[in-house]
């Protein structure tokens, strides 16, 4: 999985740079939102199950953008949240247990934006698909646990670009990520917790509300 994973970053990457041979101009994206609960529950041999709650909070972030044309900019960028991840571990035949484990996630993307010029207007609305990878470190591992899970993740934002001055402007948008697969048993059940043979996962989907402050370069 992660051989597969690093040549399709690589084949992002190479789609970045192509694009940005193109380009007319470069912005600087300053990151900051907040982000939702997102329920996760995964399923395990043996009827063992866990369930949990990724706690919401404060997310931040960089982006590099380079502006193909004045509507369309492509996008390598960085998220980072750390939060909580209270999991309740359950059997039918009766076992039962609780513990919160610390959490932080990394997300390493490529986006596409796409802006709806307003004229004699300096709001523009615009829209977006992201591709990558996410990385998620557990600060907490159970003996035998693994630390850590790299993941395929895609996400959508939309909102409106304010255009304030000639290189200065903010973005204000909600945004969706989501993380294939990247809860794994793996992760939350060590040799300590249960006899597991084999690791399942949950893919995590949470909604942000945030924005961004620009700096443009170039022209």
């Amino acid at each position: 999985m992660k051989i597969t994973i690093t040549k399709y970053f690589a084949i992002l990457f190479l789609v970045f740079i192509a694009g940005i041979s193109n380009a007319q101009n470069i912005r600087i994206n300053l990151y900051s939102a907040y982000t939702f609960d997102d329920e996760i529950s995964a399923v395990t041999n043996g009827n063992y199950s866990f369930s949990g709650t990724m706690k919401g909070g404060y997310q931040w972030g960089a982006g590099v953008e380079f502006l193909l044309q004045k509507t369309y900019g492509l996008e390598l960028l960085y998220f980072r949240q750390d939060t909580d991840f209270p999991v309740n571990y359950s059997r039918t035949t009766g076992f039962d247990s609780t513990k919160i484990f610390g959490l932080g996630g990394n997300f390493i993307m490529l986006a596409g934006n796409k802006y709806l010029p307003i004229p004699h207007s300096v709001v523009m609305p615009y829209g977006g698909f992201m591709l990558g990878m996410s990385i998620f470190n557990n600060k907490d591992p159970l003996p035998g646990g693994e630390t850590s899970s790299t993941n395929f993740a895609w996400g959508l934002r939309g909102g409106v670009f304010i255009n304030a001055s000639k290189n200065v402007g903010v973005k204000l948008h909600a945004q969706l990520l989501s993380a294939v697969q990247s809860f794994g048993t793996g992760m939350y059940y060590g040799t300590g917790a249960a006899p597991v043979a084999v690791t399942t996962g949950s893919s995590m989907l949470q909604f942000g509300l945030g924005g961004a402050l620009v700096i443009g370069l170039g022209k």
